[in-house]
């Protein structure tokens, strides 16, 4: 009896994991609705279901006020759905860092990808090129892929390409354009004001065509994040242990990090710099869940969805007119649980 009583509990609380990501998505899906009606227009929830279901070929004999829909969809639905993915890109491959560099409180920037993307848009701006059809995203993008290859080329000159030593190349570069991106502003303080604002996070003007691109390169990448989840599990008894067990340790290394960079590169050119995500939400999902990968990335997708949706809106809202950095509010999240858990660890 005892051990049919045992098979049962496993069964349900299998069946209840299974769930949870589909309550999880509600949640979620619910949470993007209700941010859509709030704003310096407020819009009821009836009528942001109106018009998304117009959208699918419903409700066509309801009439809605143009400036309603010209909020939902130029301006409130885009950012929405851009924080979302935004914020599940980069807690998934928060999660990969802290695997990888079996190191609890890494975050997705350390590498100095962020830097890097922030020292491309600081060009932009003193150029001029912010007008442009992607006039920022693109040197962004290129600044920030170009200090990965930078990173993995001093790397393989070093002949070493363990973790520690591309963690260290990374953190010396992420000063290194960090100082670089402080005296551009400094000598053309006219822009100041713009590099600093992108620098601390923006989904002011994402667009549909920006989601376009963002979409497609997250599907892919978070694909070949899940399919090495389980070798990164047997890496994390140790690499000698994982090498006598068939894998490939510094191949699955260097792909899980190229692939989280390539995607945070591309986020960090659409968003600016939005920090903490990587940091907490993993490490929330890990405390909740366990250390299994799968599990903790699903987790973690989530749960950084959510918690920049949320940062989104109140970025927006609380200073209405006006806006603050999205990256703000994560910090004044994320900067008090990381001392926590320094007081903690």
């Amino acid at each position: 009896m005892s051990l049919i009583r045992k098979s049962t509990q496993s069964l349900n609380g299998e069946k209840r994991r299974q769930s949870l990501p589909i309550l999880l998505g509600i949640v979620l899906l619910t949470g993007m609705f209700v941010a859509a009606g709030i704003g310096v227009i407020p819009i009821p929830i009836k009528t942001i279901l109106q018009s998304v279901g117009q959208k699918f070929g419903f409700f066509r004999d309801i009439p809605i006020a143009d400036y309603y829909q010209v909020t939902l969809w130029q301006l409130r639905i885009p950012r929405i759905v851009m924080s979302v993915l935004a914020g599940a890109s980069l807690a998934v491959c928060g999660g990969v860092f802290q695997s990888i560099f079996r190191n609890p409180v890494c975050d997705p920037y350390i590498l100095g990808i962020s830097s890097g993307a922030s020292l491309g848009a600081a060009i932009a701006f003193i150029l001029g090129w912010d007008a442009a059809l992607f006039g920022i995203t693109l040197p962004a993008l290129v600044t920030a892929l170009l200090t990965l290859l930078l990173i993995l080329g001093i790397a393989r000159l070093k002949g070493k390409h363990n973790t520690n030593t591309l963690l260290l190349i990374g953190i010396a570069l992420n000063f290194f354009i960090s100082a670089v991106i402080t005296l551009l502003v400094v000598v053309n303080q006219k822009e100041m004001h713009k590099i600093y604002f992108w620098t601390m996070g923006s989904l002011t003007h994402v667009s549909w065509l920006e989601i376009a691109w963002l979409l497609p390169v997250m599907i892919i990448c978070i694909g070949i994040l899940f399919y090495y989840a389980k070798a990164m599990n047997i890496m994390q008894v140790g690499t000698e242990t994982a090498q006598t067990l068939g894998i490939d340790t510094q191949k699955t290394t260097y792909i899980v990090l190229v692939t989280s960079s390539v995607l945070i590169s591309v986020v960090v050119s659409f968003c600016g710099s939005i920090g903490f995500i990587g940091l907490i939400m993993p490490h929330v999902a890990r405390l909740l869940f366990g250390s299994n990968n799968r599990r903790l990335f699903t987790y973690s997708l989530f749960f950084g969805a959510f918690f920049l949706l949320i940062a989104d809106t109140l970025a927006r809202t609380i200073a209405a007119p006006a806006e603050l950095p999205v990256g703000s509010i994560t910090a004044l999240a994320g900067a008090p649980y990381f001392i926590y858990l320094i007081m903690k660890k």
